[in-house]
């Protein structure tokens, strides 16, 4: 199913590769065209969870009055969502995009001689072959599987920096639960890592590098603006009063 997917990005990165030369350099490029292309992706992105942060008192005021009515609960959630112009899963879209790339770059990598005769996979000599693994290459002792476990462990780290700094002014139990997510999210990036190509190694890590720089410099003045205008506009919604109205049923006629 990822045929299509693979031969779109073969048909890029030999584009990509017939100037740059370096596959290790090319697969970078690769990660700049991406990362441009789902910027407008990531603001949006950015300004739904800093919604989602403005209404989720409202959201668990609504879960704490019809906790026992599920299904009152879905409709009134359905409603708020509706009334506020809101979608729970906006935040989820870039990730969702990334993923086939990721998926599609692995099978890439992984039959890339298969695709490109006689070419020599390096990133400058730092990865001398892009489409090893990390486990593989510990078979040739250590110190040549040096510079393929720093980009294991990149991998890794790279995965908890996001999360840190979201959390960063946070206390609570959510803040922590975060926390402890980001951590487990690390030691599985680790066992995950230790069996890709270190090509997918190399895209995840600028990947993640970029979306770090991003997340410091331009998402958080993002958010900031998008609660501020999300709080704005919250305070000037009108007031709205629930208001039950009782049936009136009919006096019981005495009999004659």
């Amino acid at each position: 199913m990822w045929d299509w997917i693979v031969n779109i990005l073969f048909q890029i990165l030999a584009l990509i590769q017939s100037f740059a030369v370096d596959w290790g350099l090319s697969i970078i490029i690769l990660v700049l065209i991406v990362r441009l292309i789902l910027t407008p992706l990531m603001i949006k992105s950015t300004k739904s969870t800093a919604r989602m942060q403005v209404l989720q008192p409202k959201l668990q005021e609504i879960q704490d009055r019809y906790q026992d009515d599920p299904q009152r609960m879905n409709e009134e959630m359905t409603k708020f969502y509706s009334e506020n112009k809101f979608n729970p899963f906006g935040g989820c879209l870039p990730l969702l995009i990334q993923m086939p790339i990721l998926i599609a770059l692995f099978t890439l990598l992984r039959s890339l001689p298969d695709y490109f005769e006689g070419n020599n996979f390096s990133f400058y000599n730092i990865l001398p072959d892009l489409t090893t693994t990390p486990s593989a290459e510990m078979a040739n002792g250590f110190m040549a599987a040096l510079p393929y476990l720093i980009s294991l462990i990149l991998f890794a780290v790279l995965t908890l920096i996001p999360q840190l700094y979201m959390t960063r002014n946070q206390t609570g139990a959510q803040a922590s639960s975060m926390r402890t997510t980001g951590v487990v999210m690390t030691i599985m990036m680790l066992f995950v890592g230790w069996g890709l190509p270190a090509g997918v190694l190399l895209y995840y890590d600028v990947s993640t590098l970029w979306q770090v720089i991003q997340q410091i410099f331009i998402t958080q003045r993002v958010i900031d603006k998008a609660k501020a205008e999300e709080e704005e506009r919250l305070a000037n919604a009108p007031i709205e009063v629930d208001v039950v109205r009782h049936e009136r049923k009919a006096r019981p006629r005495k009999k004659k």
